[in-house]
Formats: C-alpha cells, structure tokens, sequence
C-alpha cells in the first residue's frame, strides 16, 4: 500500500489507532483538540479520520494491518510509541504512509512532528528551582512511552544541575493517579513543595485531593499540569500549566500528513515547544 504522488484520496480516511483506557481517553481533552486540528486540515481535503481506541501496542498493530488489508485507510498517525516500537516496522513493511508523533529517535526515520518536551521540562524545572523550590515531584505518564522517558530524564537531569532533589510517581494519565500521587506524597516527611504532572487530568485530580488533606495550594504544594486545556484555567486554584495550542499542533500534524500522501520525502518538523504559564496553583 505505497503513498501515492497524486495526493491525499478523497473519501478514505486516515487512521489513529490509540492505546488508551477508554475511561481515560473519555475525560482528557488532549485527544479531541489534536483531532479537531487535523480534521481541519484534512476534511476539506474530503479526508477523515478514523479513531480507534484500543487496549494494547498489540492490538493497535493488528487493527492497523487489518486497515492495510482491507484497504481501509490510505496513511496513519503513530502516537505514544515505544521505545524500538513495532508500530515503526509495521508501517515500513506495509508500505504505508505514517506521520509520527514523537521524537526523530523514536521515530526510526518516519516523517515525525516533534514537540521538543524535553525543552519544555527543562524550562520548568528552572522556573520552579528559581521559586525556592529544593525537592520536586514529577507524576509520570505511562513509564514504557519514549516521551514519558524523555522527560522524565530531562526533569532528573535538570534538577541534578540546579543541586535539587526529585521524587517520582508513576501514574497513567487518569485523575486517580493524581489522588494517589498526592496521598502517598502526604505521608513523606521530607515532601517534595511542587509537583510537575505529565497531563491534565492527573493535576486535577492532585488538586482536589490536596484540599481534601488539607494541603493548601500553593503554599504547601505548588502544581504544574501538562496540556493547558479549559479544566486547567477553570479549576480553582487555576493551574499553572506546560501550554501550547493542541489545536495548531494537530493541524500541523494534519499538514505534514497531506504531504507525504502527496508523496513527499520524510522530514522531522519541530514544533514550538510549550511554555510554562504561571497561574495561582505554582510559587
């Protein structure tokens, strides 16, 4: 199923086969805001996108293989690899049009959008270092996914840099990981002051457990989400957040997809890395 230099087919989608617990998926806003943004790029394209949600890095393989068999999809989006992921294999040996998500490592030479989160992590661990902050917590995502290593790395590295200390706690992106990371935090006693979240949610859920314990935010526990979404602004306190727009950046996904339907060479683009925005929940 080799890309076509004709362009982008009208009428056959593209694919998105994402392992995610659907429960998860059903309350962060990531995933509808980064599919919003490719679909207004491909759909005037009379392209849509076709999500399916699966359970393991196995079975989105097998449904991916099914869509080349089936002719189902003419290219796919490739997000939350692995590192050495066999996704990466499977599309070669499909022959089928790929754009990854992720850094140029992980993508093994497929055309990828990077969002340079290692930049972003570094920039906020400085920030929150310069806070007077001496002991810092990061809430992982799921510890497998290459970009969870990558910043997790980056947040122990900086913070060895700046002579700070780290704790981490693995979560999966749902609220209660955030409810279990500020539970177990509560009962160390030489606690980490700020804690840096690999999403939203997780921050969410952080937050209203640290009310219910009492801690008061931010004078006790500084917080830092990841994805500046609307529950991060109407949250209160509202949270400080890692931001880009979701949006542009699946437009960009969704324009560098078009082309190498288009049949145009791999290329690594590099989008803006976040920001921190500092709101009432971070000191």
């Amino acid at each position: 199923m080799a890309a076509e230099s004709a362009g982008p087919r009208a009428g056959t989608p593209v694919g998105l086969a994402l392992v995610r617990d659907a429960e998860v998926l059903g309350a962060e806003p990531f995933f509808h805001e980064f599919i919003a943004g490719m679909e207004r790029v491909l759909v005037p394209l009379g392209v849509p996108v076709l999500l399916q949600v699966v359970a393991t890095v196995a079975q989105a393989a097998a449904r991916m293989r099914a869509w080349a068999e089936e002719s189902r999809v003419q290219g796919v989006i490739l997000i939350d690899l692995l590192p050495g992921d066999e996704r990466v294999a499977l599309v070669r040996e499909l022959g089928m049009p790929a754009v990854v998500i992720g850094d140029p490592v992980t993508a093994g030479g497929l055309p990828a959008v990077w969002t340079q989160d290692e930049v972003a992590m570094r920039d906020v661990v400085a920030k929150l270092v310069a806070g007077g902050h001496g002991h810092l917590g990061h809430v992982a995502g799921p510890a497998e996914m290459a970009h969870t290593i990558i910043r997790r790395r980056t947040f122990d590295a900086v913070a060895a840099e700046h002579g700070v200390r780290t704790t981490t706690f693995d979560g999966d992106y749902s609220e209660a990981a955030g409810v279990r990371a500020v539970t177990t935090l509560a009962g160390i006693d030489d606690r980490p002051t700020a804690l840096v979240f690999d999403n939203d949610v997780m921050a969410l859920g952080a937050l209203h457990e640290a009310a219910r314990l009492g801690l008061a935010v931010p004078a006790d526990l500084s917080l830092v989400a990841w994805d500046d979404s609307a529950l991060c602004q109407l949250a209160e306190p509202p949270l400080s957040a890692v931001s880009h727009d979701v949006q542009a950046l699946g437009e960009l996904v969704g324009e560098t997809l078009a082309e190498v339907l288009s049949g145009a060479a791999a290329r690594v683009i590099m989008a803006d890395p976040a920001t921190l925005v500092v709101r009432g929940s971070s000191i």
